[in-house]
């Protein structure tokens, strides 16, 4: 590269014009630059180049395209601390922004698994590398892919997210996200183990009757996806803050949708963007909670918490760390934020597909509607339902999974390489980001046979081979919250097949993924009450 620089300083040196000879010296500062800061440094060249020939305009165009070429793509790669230096194969995009446009614009048009199908075609079915949100990002495909990465979680790895959520949640800028991850998974078992579950499948079922009679039953015409997330969002409010009031979950629902549409958009802090909204609706949120977990700490002291001590907000107040440490009320108020984002919109976007695909299959919503019927008529009028009903409802479940094959609500989740290793034959470096895609294997005929097929059969007996079917993660990094979702969800499958049959009003509803699945209006359907 010095030697480039010193013939194109000599060439420029026998020109006559002295405004090449200033430009040469700019040229090899240029070149040693930041890519990301090229484009700003050009700028300043602007004043030199307006007395300059069009022969010269063009000659230094060439030099400068040429220099910022070399920089990019023949730097010498970083040496590993392993002594490898083979990369994953496949290809890293424009600078700063990688693949990042093509990774979105694939989801937006409803088909992400072209993109990770096409990169295994061409480079390689196990591993590939690519750029993604401004890093280096391998992508770890197939079953062996995710279990390598569900395994090896702060081992090898440890859980990373975009840089616009740590400027979300100041809190996670505190400790690092291996430490928020491992507390995290300590803290929740407590709330989301099976006896404690079992506490909250009547009020979810009894939410979910009232949902539907005030919102769906007086409505010939709704529009599924907003209900599904009003209906989600107030389990979570009830269970996880003891809110149940209509008005106070008004209060949160509003500001709480704008926050979940800037979580992951892209992070520009002006007015009017997504991002800025978002920051603006989690301060507003997090003020509120604040004032919820003052007034929670005296109720919890003064011992007038009977009921709502089952709440999460209560076992955060409650629990300690090693230490014996209690958590910041902000520390807290900002991991409600991230367990009302997890439990609500995922489980949201299943309820929706679940209404797309029984609108579409009537044998299969009627083999839906004979299950429950026969639930619900060995119970008394009235009777809610409860934890040995909603192991009977397996061909539910069978569904439900089966529409979260073809429609999974988590894409895939990134990671961070916390020291050098090998995979398959390559070179991770530490630094690093890896990515898991449900796209890699739910639809890959290898591991589903006819993967477009609806087939909730798949899912009878052992089910799908391990690690092939990954909604919720899989093995030692399987969700904590899957029960939880899995019964909330039937809470509602339940009720509204045996209140509704119901028909698409677009029939061919385009599907978009940003960054979750959802129907591109929202899937709009006609009602008819049985």
């Amino acid at each position: 590269m010095k030697g480039l620089i010193y013939s194109l300083r000599l060439l420029s040196l026998r020109k006559k014009s002295p405004t090449f000879q200033n430009i040469s010296t700019q040229v090899e500062i240029l070149a040693g630059m930041n890519p990301m800061r090229d484009f700003f440094y050009i700028i300043r060249i602007n004043q030199s180049m307006q007395d300059m020939s069009d022969m010269e305009l063009l000659f230094l165009s060439i030099l400068l395209l040429l220099t910022l070429y070399l920089k990019i793509h023949f730097s010498k790669p970083k040496k590993i601390t392993n002594g490898y230096s083979k990369l994953p194969p496949g290809k890293t995009g424009w600078p700063v922004i990688g693949e990042t446009l093509e990774f979105l614009s694939k989801g937006r048009k409803g088909t992400p698994e072209k993109f990770f199908r096409e990169r295994m075609d061409k480079f390689s079915p196990d591993i590939f590398k690519t750029s993604l949100l401004g890093e280096k990002t391998a992508v770890l495909c197939g079953s062996a892919g995710n279990k390598f990465l569900f395994s090896n979680e702060n081992k090898l790895v440890t859980s990373w997210w975009p840089r616009n959520v740590e400027k979300i949640f100041p809190t996670s800028l505190q400790t690092s996200t291996k430490e928020e991850s491992i507390k995290m998974r300590k803290l929740l078992p407590g709330f989301l183990k099976p006896d404690a579950l079992q506490k909250y499948v009547g009020i979810m079922d009894s939410i979910a009757r009232e949902h539907l009679e005030i919102n769906w039953d007086l409505n010939r015409e709704i529009t599924v996806l907003p209900l599904a997330k009003q209906y989600t969002f107030a389990v979570a409010c009830r269970l996880f803050l003891s809110i149940d009031d209509p008005k106070h979950i008004a209060k949160f629902e509003k500001p709480f949708h704008v926050l979940v549409a800037g979580v992951l958009s892209i992070p520009i802090n002006l007015p009017g963007t997504n991002f800025n909204r978002a920051i603006k609706a989690a301060n507003l949120i997090r003020k509120e909670l604040l004032e919820i977990i003052r007034r929670r700490k005296i109720e919890l002291v003064m011992e007038k918490m009977s009921m709502s001590i089952q709440d999460i907000l209560s076992h955060m107040l409650i629990t300690t760390d090693e230490n014996g440490k209690f958590m910041t009320d902000l520390d807290i108020a900002d991991k409600i934020i991230g367990l009302l984002i997890g439990g609500h919109d995922t489980a949201s976007a299943a309820i929706t597909f679940i209404i797309k695909y029984l609108a579409e299959l009537p044998e299969i919503y009627h083999g839906v509607l004979k299950e429950q019927r026969g639930i619900a008529e060995g119970k008394r009028p009235g009777e809610l339902l409860n934890w040995d009903d909603m192991q009977k409802m397996k061909f539910s479940w069978n569904v439900a999974s089966e529409v979260m094959r073809l429609a999974p609500p988590l894409q895939g989740n990134f990671r961070e390489a916390i020291t050098d290793f090998m995979y398959a034959g390559f070179s991770i470096p530490k630094g690093w980001k890896l990515y898991w895609t449900a796209n890699s294997t739910h639809k890959n005929p290898e591991y589903f046979p006819e993967p477009e097929k609806f087939d909730p059969s798949r899912f009878e007996d052992n089910g799908p081979i391990p690690y092939t079917y990954v909604p919720f993660g899989g093995g030692p990094r399987m969700c904590p919250g899957k029960e939880y979702a899995r019964l909330e969800i039937l809470a509602f499958m339940y009720n509204i097949v045996r209140m509704f049959k119901w028909e698409k009003i677009i029939p061919d509803e385009k599907i978009v993924v940003d960054p979750m699945p959802m129907p591109e209006k929202g899937l709009p359907i006609h009602l008819y009450r049985h």
